[in-house]
């Protein structure tokens, strides 16, 4: 019987690369190189050994390889280990790439390469190794060292970056220059494509997990884990992005899971295997004719390439606060072009826009680079001590001075540099979430209903469900009452013309974006309706409707978001230690003199306006537990106030008072002024089993205060803590409320419904 080629192939491919890579761990070189070379064994370039024959079918298992490549380096990445990364990881990356991606560039057009030749020289030389940089960390034992935690955060951030050079060089190849509008375009796509199935993945993903995990064995969840990563890319192709793209995001909804480390473990076998393809693909393109003719180059491009990344990485990292010590090892460290680079120069290639003879001199290039590596970061103290021996003593003062420990660490409170950056994220997120519903109505929704309705009913009905479901997202848009823009209100007058500037901005991107089914629909565009839209979205804005609706998928979104940190904290046996830490209560004395004297609750709106719970006041002698609304304040009045600090803050400012003693956690209150008397506070943490009056109700349906004369200080869903719930919160079973009242009604509530009661404090 005869068989494949392919099947031939790849029994020689496998054997081979099993013995190179045997012979490669005994000598202590990394393996990439030991599959680089068994494809150069078995290519066309050397007759003497084996040549494979079916290199189609190769292509085609190396471009899967490339695919289940990106789908581990997704798995590797969620927002919670970038948000750790901090500024060094991102500043170094960032300046680091465009020095070494300048200078290859400018090194390709003086070597007479074409100005898209020379962006993909630029790009490749500017992604290091992260598998060669590890592996000389764990063999020179420096693993735990700071600048070795600093690089590999660096590396991180380069494979995201590098993720969008793709997207810039599929483009700029489709159009063979390079312009504007089509990268801005493209770029501002793909941005809309990781936020929308970033938020639907973080949604969605994690409860289908916990929900089908049980019934799942390996087998299923492989397959599973893998559908997903090629449906994905899928998914990306058809929107016009890369394959690379697809399967980097389906890993890195799945990096999120509290299950990624089962799926790593489970697919690492067919992640190695088709990996094994790919590199060795990578070696059966090197011709070694073209190495002798370029020699040269080869030698010129890996002397500016380690030459360029010593710099721009030592000057990344200067800029971004360490010492020189620091910069110049994490310099050192990245030298090696990195495998990353064989994916883009495939890429190059398949696109027919790189010259074939690039690609023999990046994987030169490359190998060089691997093997000076270990050398360059033993040497790296040595140059550290010559520097600072031949740099003018003015210039180290003046970087020790930019790079002291202290400046580095200190991240001291900038209340505008906060409000811009929740200004810009929040303003991305929902406008992209409201510009995709549009699109999807527009697009999706009106064909499928224009065969069953009439033209008009059909575009009332598109209208209806975009509105709708905008209207959602416009009061977390827009964000009125946030804790920072109102400290920032009341610190300065000064303050307010920007805060109202930045709010109307916002409103102006909504009623935009409003606006557009109309103009696509009904093709009207007066400007009354413009500003009838802007009337509607300040007055959604100020209302709850809706509010029930999105806390929910609020509510779950974070909580799958945090799962693995949650999952983390219940194995290490830890109680949510948030109430206790966060939620502070002060007590003051109402000034005879001040501006709220004889107004009522009601009227002042403290709960409304600055998220702050008057929970007692004492009234000549009499002591008013959780008062009504009604209730009047009269100076001499003791009261007592629940609240966060930033609140807390920006209620002295108001009342114009100056605390006298620094807020008291609810912990510390509850241990000093805890006398078993009636009218004294007390606060009780319960676990809901489903079945209380309250349970599937929302916060201001349950009755808590008419009722049970308590109020709901926090709860917690499914391990996820919500601290000073909105009243539409709805509460469901298994969720642990902490309710504050009096000794007798907090006891009552505890004792009556078939809750059950746990520890409140650790």
């Amino acid at each position: 019987m005869h068989l494949p080629h392919m099947i031939t192939d790849v029994a020689v491919m496998l054997l081979t690369a099993g013995i190179i890579t045997i012979i490669f761990k005994k000598i202590k070189q990394p393996l990439i190189l030991g599959y680089i070379l068994a494809g150069f064994l078995i290519s066309p370039f050397f007759p003497m050994f084996f040549t494979a024959e079916d290199t189609e079918s190769i292509n085609l298992w190396s471009e899967i390889g490339v695919i289940i490549l990106m789908f581990h380096i997704g798995l590797e990445f969620n927002l919670h280990k970038l948000a750790r990364m901090g500024g060094t990881a991102i500043i170094s990356a960032i300046v680091k790439m465009a020095g070494v991606l300048l200078t290859g560039y400018v090194l390709g057009i003086f070597m007479g390469f074409s100005s898209i030749n020379s962006i993909f020289l630029g790009v490749m030389l500017s992604i290091s190794s992260t598998a060669v940089i590890q592996k000389s960390f764990e063999e020179l034992g420096v693993k735990s060292e700071k600048y070795s935690q600093l690089v590999m955060g660096t590396l991180v951030i380069e494979d995201i970056v590098a993720i969008f050079m793709m997207v810039v060089l599929s483009t700029i190849s489709v159009s063979q220059s390079v312009s504007g509008r089509e990268l801005t375009v493209s770029l501002l796509l793909m941005i809309c494509y990781l936020i929308v199935w970033l938020i639907l993945g973080i949604y969605l993903l994690p409860t289908f997990l916990n929900k089908v995990i049980k019934v799942m064995n390996d087998e299923m969840l492989l397959v599973l884990s893998l559908g997903l990563c090629f449906g994905m890319v899928l998914i990306a192709n058809a929107l016009g992005f890369s394959s690379e793209l697809g399967a980097f995001l389906a890993g890195s909804l799945l990096a999120g899971t509290i299950h990624v480390e089962r799926i790593e473990h489970i697919t690492k076998g067919v992640k190695d295997l088709f990996v094994t393809f790919f590199f060795l693909s990578v070696g059966m393109k090197v011709d070694p004719q073209a190495i002798i003719s370029y020699a040269p180059m080869i030698i010129i491009i890996t002397i500016v390439a380690v030459i360029a990344k010593l710099i721009f990485a030592t000057i990344g990292m200067l800029l971004s606060g360490q010492t020189m010590s620091t910069a110049v090892k994490s310099g050192f460290s990245l030298a090696p072009i990195g495998e990353f680079s064989f994916i883009i120069a495939s890429l190059g290639v398949s696109l027919g826009v790189m010259k074939d003879f690039l690609y023999p001199i990046i994987v030169s290039a490359a190998v060089l680079t691997t093997f000076l590596t270990p050398f360059l970061i033993k040497k790296s103290p040595a140059v550290t001590t010559w520097l600072e021996h031949r740099l003018p003593d003015s210039l180290l003062k003046k970087l020790n001075r930019y790079t002291a420990d202290d400046q580095v660490d200190d991240n001291a409170d900038n209340e505008w540099n906060e409000y811009i950056r929740r200004f810009c994220s929040r303003t991305i997120l929902y406008s992209v979430i409201m510009l995709v519903t549009v699109v999807a109505g527009l697009k999706v929704l009106q064909p499928l209903l224009a065969g069953p309705l009439p033209d008009l009913p059909c575009k009332i009905c598109v209208c209806a469900v975009i509105y709708f479901v905008m209207a959602i997202f416009i009061k977390p848009m827009l964000n009125l009452h946030n804790r920072v823009f109102t400290s920032l209100w009341l610190k300065k007058r000064a303050n307010r013309l920007p805060l109202i500037v930045l709010t109307s901005i916002k409103v102006a991107i909504i009623a935009s974006i409003a606006m557009i089914p109309l103009i696509s629909l009904f093709d009207i565009f007066p400007g009354f309706l413009f500003i009838l839209l802007v009337v509607i979205v300040l007055v959604t804005a100020k209302s709850d409707f809706m509010a029930t609706s999105y806390l929910r998928l609020e509510t779950r979104f974070l909580r799958n978001l945090n799962e693995r940190i949650i999952k983390a904290e219940e194995e290490k046996g830890v109680q949510q230690s948030w109430l206790d830490e966060e939620l502070h209560i002060i007590t003051l004395i109402a000034p005879e003199d001040a501006d709220f004297l004889g107004k009522s609750l009601a009227e002042l709106q403290w709960g409304k306006i600055f998220n702050i719970y008057v929970v007692k006041i004492r009234h000549n002698g009499k002591h008013m537990i959780l008062p009504n609304p009604k209730t009047v304040i009269h100076g001499g009045d003791k009261i007592y106030i629940v609240s966060d600090l930033k609140s807390i803050e920006n209620f002295y400012r108001l009342i114009r008072i100056k605390p006298s003693k620094y807020p008291r956690t609810l912990k510390q209150f509850m241990e000093t002024d805890y006398p078993v008397i009636e009218n004294a506070l007390s606060v009780c943490a319960v676990k809901l089993t489903g079945d209380e009056a309250f349970a599937g109700k929302s916060l201001k349906n349950g009755n808590f205060k008419d009722k049970w004369h308590c109020i709901v200080l926090g709860l917690q869903q499914k391990g996820y803590p919500i601290i000073m719930p909105d009243a539409n919160t709805m509460i469901e079973a298994g969720d642990i409320i902490w309710v504050m009242g009096s000794n007798n009604h907090v006891g009552r509530l505890a004792s009556e419904c078939v809750c059950e009661q746990v520890d409140m404090f650790q």
